[in-house]
């Protein structure tokens, strides 16, 4: 999935933060709904703007961001 299609990151909305198809639903905002317990089914039914392929860019975009962390090698 390449989430550089669907994500978008203008500092003029919401702080700048990576939000869906320049709408005001964040990445952050979509994780904290999986976090929680919300299935897929539930996020697309309380927020019909929304895609299981913007569902699944954000979950891509944090799997980008997760590889690029630099690792701390054990002391």
């Amino acid at each position: 999935m390449d989430w550089k299609n669907l994500l978008t990151i203008d500092p003029e909305k919401r702080g700048g933060k990576p939000c869906i198809r320049g709408l005001r639903m964040t990445v952050y905002d979509v994780l904290e709904y999986l976090a929680s317990g919300m299935s897929e089914a539930d996020i697309l039914k309380d927020f019909p703007d929304l895609t299981r392929e913007d569902i699944r860019a954000c979950l891509a975009f944090a799997a980008d961001r997760e590889r690029r962390l630099v690792s701390i090698p054990p002391s």
